[in-house]
C-alpha cells in the first residue's frame, strides 16, 4: 500500500496557506528541517520566526500573533510542545481561546532512535484535558493535509499530532476533513476498532487476519481526539457484539477512556484497549520494533479481539 510522510505534507501544506492566506505565520523552534516547516521559511522569510530552542517564548509570542489578527502556526517535537509550554499553553492560548494552531512533530514513538527523552506517549492526552482545546491525530498524509486546511479556517486553539514516518494512506483525496467526525476506513459487522494515527494501519491489518477465521471486524478512524461526540461514537458502537481502542499513547487521559466515558450507561458489550501501559519509550532500531514491545502491533490487536469474541 502506497505510504506518504505526514510532516512532508504538514510542510507543504503550511506552504499552501501562506500562498493562500497573508496572515498565516509559522513560528518554529529550531527544529524546521525535522517538522518541514522550513518549506514556509524558504517562500516567506518575512512570516517566519525562528524562535531558537525557546518553546515557551514561542509559545507565547504565538499567543501575541494571534491577538494581533494573525494566525499562527508553531512546530516543535510533540513532547517539547506539550511539556516545555504547558503554562504558556495553558494561560496564553487555551484561556483566551487564542487562534494558535500548535504542531507536535514526531509524536508517539515514531522517534524511535532517540529514545524515552524524544517519545511523546503523553502529549495528547495532556492537550486533551486543558479547557478550549481542540486535539486532532491524523491517519495520514492526505488527512494530515485536509485537517491543516481545515484547522487554519477554525477560530480558536488547536493542537495536532503528527508521526514522524511514512504511514500508508487509507484518506480519499477529494474526502475533505471535518472536526470531530469519525471516519470509516473498513466494514464490518461484528466488532469495532475506535483507532487513531498509526493504529488505524495496524487495526486495518488485524481486521484482515480475523476476516479469514469469519469475525467480522470495522475499523473506524478517530483521527478528532477533542471533542469527541457521543452521537458519532454510538454510531458505530451500535449492533456490535465487540469494541477494541487503539492508540500509540498512555491509557491514562487517552482514547480508550474517553471513548469508555461516551459508551458508559449506553452500550452493554465485551471492551478492549490497546494503548501504552503506564511507562516511557525506548530507543530501538526500527518503529515497527517499538511497536511490537508496547503491545501496539497487529498481532495485538488481532489478540484483543479474539479474548472478547471469545470470552
Amino acid at each position: 500500500m502506497e505510504k506518504q510522510n505526514l510532516r512532508k505534507a504538514y510542510g507543504e501544506t503550511l506552504l499552501e496557506l501562506g500562498r493562500q492566506n497573508p496572515h498565516v505565520v509559522v513560528l518554529e523552534a529550531d527544529l524546521g528541517k525535522s517538522t518541514m516547516s522550513y518549506l514556509f521559511k524558504e517562500a516567506y522569510p518575512d512570516r517566519y520566526f525562528e524562535m531558537g530552542i525557546a518553546e515557551q517564548n514561542m509559545a507565547s509570542a504565538a499567543a501575541g500573533f494571534a491577538l494581533a489578527g494573525k494566525i499562527p502556526f508553531y512546530s516543535t517535537f510533540a513532547v517539547f510542545a506539550s511539556g516545555r509550554a504547558y503554562d504558556q499553553i495553558r494561560c496564553s492560548i487555551a484561556i483566551p481561546k487564542a487562534n494558535v494552531k500548535i504542531c507536535g512533530s514526531s509524536s508517539g514513538l515514531s522517534d524511535f532512535g532517540d529514545g524515552k527523552t524524544h517519545q511523546s506517549v503523553e502529549d495528547g492526552n495532556i492537550i486533551r484535558a486543558i479547557p478550549n482545546m481542540t486535539v486532532l491525530n491524523p491517519v495520514d498524509a492526505v488527512e494530515t493535509k485536509n485537517m491543516v486546511h481545515a484547522i487554519a479556517a477554525y477560530k480558536g486553539p488547536v493542537y495536532i499530532r503528527i508521526n514522524r514516518n511514512d504511514l500508508p494512506v487509507y484518506t480519499p483525496v477529494d474526502e475533505g476533513y471535518t472536526i470531530g467526525k469519525i471516519y470509516p476506513i473498513r466494514d464490518g459487522k461484528d466488532v469495532v476498532i475506535f483507532a487513531t494515527g498509526a493504529m488505524v494501519w495496524k487495526s486495518v491489518e488485524a481486521a484482515e487476519r480475523l476476516q479469514g477465521e469469519g469475525i467480522s471486524v470495522q475499523v473506524v478512524n478517530v483521527s478528532t481526539l477533542k471533542p469527541l461526540f457521543k452521537e458519532e461514537v454510538l454510531q458505530y458502537a451500535a449492533g456490535k457484539k465487540g469494541i477494541i481502542t487503539a492508540e500509540e499513547a498512555v491509557k491514562n487521559g487517552g482514547l480508550g477512556q474517553a471513548i469508555a466515558s461516551l459508551l458508559f450507561g449506553e452500550i452493554h458489550i465485551p471492551f478492549g484497549q490497546i494503548a501504552i501501559n503506564d511507562e516511557f519509550g525506548a530507543s530501538a532500531h526500527s518503529y515497527e520494533e517499538l511497536l511490537e514491545k508496547y503491545g501496539l502491533s497487529s498481532t495485538h490487536i488481532y489478540s484483543a479481539v479474539k479474548k472478547i469474541w471469545t470470552g
